[in-house]
C-alpha cells in the first residue's frame, strides 16, 4: 500500500535524500521545510514526480502543521536549527525552532495518533570522551554560559517529550541519534566540517582544522543513514526506543584533513586554527564522539555499507560539480 509521509526539513540534506528514497519506493512524500538551512535546489529534481508535494512553510505554523500530520500516514521530524556554526549565530531561534517546534509536531500526532521518527543527535552525550557511546549512557553538558550546550540541551529535551508521548501511549515514537552524517548535498556552511575541507582541498587553500586536530569522529555515508531511517520507520516493533545511528571508523579531525589531501591529490597545507579564532572564547568542543550501533543492528539488522574512503570521494565529486556551478 502507497503511503503518504511527512518530511518536516525535507529540503534539506538528510531531508532531500530521505524523500528521493521513499519516491522511489512509490510513496507519496510530503515535505515542509521553512528554506533557512535547506533549499529547493536539494529536491528540485523530484518536482516531475507527482508523488510529491513540496510545502514552504514552517513547523512553528499550527495549523499547517496540523493539516499536513493529518493528511499523512507517517510523520519524520528532521527539521531543526542545523550545525554547530548557526547554533552559536542564533541561539534563541534554535533554541525555539528545537523545543516549540518539535512540540507542535509532537501535539498534532498525538491529536491523530500518527507514528512519528524524530531525528535527535550525537550532540546530546555531551563531553562523554569514552567510546563506544550507548543509548542509555548519561548526558555531561557544559555550563549554560557556554551556547553551544542549549542545542544539546534542546534535542535531549526533544527526546524526553517525544518519549512522554509514547509513554502515554499516545502514539508510537521512534528516535534516532545521527552521528556526523555526510554526503553529495552537504553544504559547507554552518560549520560542517568535511565538505568545508573538501572545497578548501579543491580550491588549493590552506584546510583549516580547528583546535590541535586530535578531536575523533566518526562519519556516516547519507545513504547509510536513510536505510538506518528506512529500517526503523518500517518496523513499528522499534517505537519507544533511541538508537544511535553513526559509521564505525573513528579519525581524527587532523588524519581526516590528511585523507582528504590523499584523495583529492591536492597540494594545499593543514593549518591548525585556535578555536577562539573562529568561534566565541567560551566555545566548547567534544574530544570524542564514536557510536555503539548494537541496538540498531539487533532491532533492523542494519549494517553500515560505505567506508570513509567512499564517503570523502562522493563528497568530492559533488563538491566539484557545486564548485564549477559557483554554489
Amino acid at each position: 500500500m502507497t503511503q503518504r509521509i511527512l518530511i518536516t526539513g525535507g529540503a534539506g540534506f538528510i531531508g532531500s535524500h530521505l524523500a528521493e528514497s521513499f519516491l522511489q519506493r512509490g510513496d507519496a512524500v510530503y515535505i515542509l521545510d521553512n528554506e533557512s538551512t535547506g533549499t529547493r535546489r536539494n529536491i528540485e529534481h523530484l518536482f516531475s514526480n507527482r508523488q510529491l508535494r513540496f510545502i514552504s512553510g514552517s513547523i512553528m505554523d499550527e495549523a499547517v502543521i496540523s493539516r499536513l500530520v493529518g493528511t499523512c500516514h507517517y510523520v519524520v521530524h528532521l527539521a531543526a536549527a542545523v550545525g554547530v556554526q548557526y547554533i552559536l549565530d542564533n541561539p534563541l531561534e534554535s533554541i525555539l525552532t528545537n523545543v516549540v517546534g518539535t512540540e507542535r509536531v509532537l501535539n498534532a500526532c498525538r491529536d491523530f495518533e500518527k507514528p512519528l521518527f524524530l531525528a535527535s543527535t550525537s550532540e546530546v552525550y555531551g563531553l562523554q570522551t569514552h567510546a563506544p557511546l550507548k543509548e542509555n549512557d548519561y548526558c555531561v553538558l557544559g555550563a549554560t554560559s557556554v551556547s553551544r550546550w542549549s542545542y544539546a540541551c534542546s534535542k535531549a529535551l526533544d527526546e524526553f517529550m517525544a518519549l512522554a508521548y509514547h509513554q502515554k501511549q499516545s502514539f508510537p515514537v521512534t528516535i534516532g541519534r545521527f552521528f556526523n552524517t555526510v554526503g553529495p548535498r552537504q553544504s559547507p556552511a554552518y560549520g560542517m566540517v568535511l565538505p568545508r575541507l573538501v572545497d578548501q582541498a579543491l580550491q588549493n587553500q590552506p584546510l583549516t582544522v580547528y583546535g590541535d586536530g586530535q578531536q575523533t569522529r566518526t562519519f556516516t555515508h547519507i545513504h547509510d543513514a536513510v536505510q538506518a531511517i528506512t529500517l526503523l520507520t518500517d518496523n513499528l516493533q522499534a517505537a519507544g526506543d533511541v538508537y544511535n545511528i553513526g559509521g564505525t571508523e573513528e579519525i581524527s579531525i587532523m588524519a581526516l584533513a590528511q585523507r582528504v589531501l590523499e584523495i583529492t591529490g591536492s597540494s594545499s597545507k593543514i593549518k591548525l586554527i585556535p578555536y577562539s579564532e573562529v568561534f566565541s572564547k567560551n566555545f566548547e568542543d567534544m574530544p570524542r564522539r564514536v557510536p555503539d550501533t548494537g541496538k540498531l543492528r539487533a532491532v533492523t539488522g542494519f549494517s553500515p555499507q560505505c567506508d570513509l574512503n567512499k564517503m570523502i570521494a562522493d563528497v568530492v565529486a559533488d563538491r566539484k560539480i557545486k564548485l564549477s556551478a559557483g554554489r
